[in-house]
């Protein structure tokens, strides 16, 4: 690989880990970016490898978010732990399935998921904790340790932005403090996928280990960001980042 592609995969590892602090969708930015980086690689190599940088910013985040503000481990945790298993069976599964077989649901699930957002504009700025009741908490664990992380292990771009959304609208948590249970979760099934790319050979160790290092970087400056702006600026760029993901898949779907 020559420096020009090195330095740009390390550069979007280090606004991936941004985007995903803040909430999530870093995949959108460094999945392509290996891709075009490294033609011919194997989609589940570039997963693995993807998933070797994120999980040290997602879990970076996650400590960052549990330093600065309350983290619901009721829900979180067990979330977290479900995740680690459904990653890891949608990594094994990964490849079995063409990801073109899913654009179109979760194209269909990302729109809604804008107009939701842009129709309910208090969504997330306010917290509701009127909303957590014990049936709303399992299904909560449910969506996003189960339904959530098997994507993530199978496809993966969109995972935080989809957490962050179950923990707002589910069980009323602001955008803030439901990006902080979401980076929990996600360094959950960033742990699990992790684990069955790397038996399985698809990790290119030491690549990822430098766009760890800068995944990091951008998850630190996102967090802190998250924090001080609060909920109305995580709000914003959760709209940004649902309309990058509808174009690209979109793209993907029709053209590429």
């Amino acid at each position: 690989m020559d420096a020009v592609s090195l330095s740009t995969l390390l550069a979007a590892a280090a606004m991936a880990g941004w985007v995903d602090a803040v909430v999530g969708g870093g995949g959108l930015l460094l999945l392509p970016a290996l891709l075009v980086a490294a033609p011919g690689l194997p989609v589940a190599t570039a997963l693995g490898t993807n998933k070797l940088a994120a999980i040290f910013g997602t879990a970076t985040a996650a400590t960052t978010y549990a330093r600065r503000t309350t983290v619901d481990w009721r829900v979180a945790g067990p979330a977290a732990g479900l995740a680690v298993f459904s990653a890891g069976v949608g990594a094994a599964l990964a490849g079995a399935v063409p990801a073109a077989a899913y654009r179109p649901v979760v194209l269909v699930v990302l729109v809604a998921v804008a107009v939701f957002v842009l129709l309910r504009p208090r969504l997330g700025v306010v917290a509701a904790p009127a909303k957590r009741t014990p049936v709303r908490v399992a299904a909560v664990i449910a969506v996003a340790g189960v339904g959530i992380a098997l994507y993530d292990g199978l496809i993966g771009p969109g995972t935080g932005t989809f957490l962050v959304l179950a923990f707002t609208a589910l069980v009323g948590a602001d955008f803030v403090h439901g990006s902080a249970m979401a980076k929990v979760v996600n360094a959950g099934t960033n742990l699990g996928a992790l684990v069955v790319f790397g038996v399985t050979g698809h990790v290119w160790w030491l690549l990822g280990a430098g766009m760890a290092v800068c995944n990091i970087a951008g998850a630190v400056l996102g967090a802190r960001m998250a924090l001080r702006r609060g909920s109305g600026f995580v709000r914003v760029v959760l709209l940004v980042v649902v309309v990058a993901l509808v174009a690209k898949l979109g793209y993907d779907q029709w053209v590429g």
